[in-house]
């Protein structure tokens, strides 16, 4: 196996970097995404009839005791509470363009190496066949045809290593874009739904807006 990577050449050291950072931001992300669910049940329903109640600071604790980029908006939200609702709203509009970042996080090179992964190999199997053009040249078209197709599929080598690391990269970066656009939403409705339960009502929710979708730049 390793016989067919040095037979690649030089790129394929190139792809096989590629492929490690991406091993390396998959593991990381796919960590991050599992600790970022709220792992209290019935987290939601428990923090509203605590507010409810009046039981801010319990409410609170609750959330800092449950990791994740939903809690932690709450827990900002709660902590802010006898602030004017003008300033409640941009903490909170903050808090989750905070929160954003941290989900996204990476998520900019696993799309870069999406896209440049195939680029590596294609450009390695040209340099290739340019090699074995040149050799048969030298050779002035006198050139075996077993010792052609060996020429060839050495330089199809790095194509599909190329291949063999960007697809895998552009499928988790597409799974982790939708967890994150599900998170955001997740968030904007939290806020929302804080707002309410500390009884600003629905004129104060039209300032909050936490990132919406579209406007998510990826970088890709």
């Amino acid at each position: 196996m390793f016989g067919f990577f040095l037979k690649g050449g030089i790129l394929m050291w190139l792809i096989f970097l590629c492929s490690v950072i991406t091993i390396t931001i998959v593991l990381e992300r796919l960590y991050h995404f599992h600790y970022a669910k709220a792992k209290i049940p019935n987290f939601l329903s428990r923090i509203k009839k605590l507010l409810l109640s009046g039981k801010l600071n319990e409410a609170e604790r609750l959330c800092d005791s449950s990791p994740g980029p939903v809690a932690r908006i709450l827990a900002t939200g709660i902590h802010v509470h006898k602030r004017s609702s003008g300033e409640k709203e941009k903490i909170i509009v903050r808090a989750g363009s905070r929160e954003l970042r941290r989900l996204e996080k990476n998520l900019r090179p696993l799309g870069i190496i999406g896209h440049i992964s195939p680029l590596l190999g294609l450009l390695g199997t040209v340099t290739g066949m340019i090699k074995c053009f040149m050799k048969i040249q030298e050779l002035g078209g006198r050139v075996d045809a077993s010792i052609l197709a060996g020429g060839i599929w050495e330089a199809l080598i790095t194509t599909a290593a190329g291949l063999s690391v960007a697809i895998p990269a552009i499928i988790f970066y597409h799974y982790f874009e939708g967890k994150v656009d599900n998170f955001s939403s997740q968030m904007k409705d939290a806020a929302e739904e804080l707002l309410e339960w500390l009884g600003i009502g629905q004129q104060g929710l039209k300032g909050v807006t936490i990132r919406p979708k579209e406007d998510i730049d990826y970088g890709v």
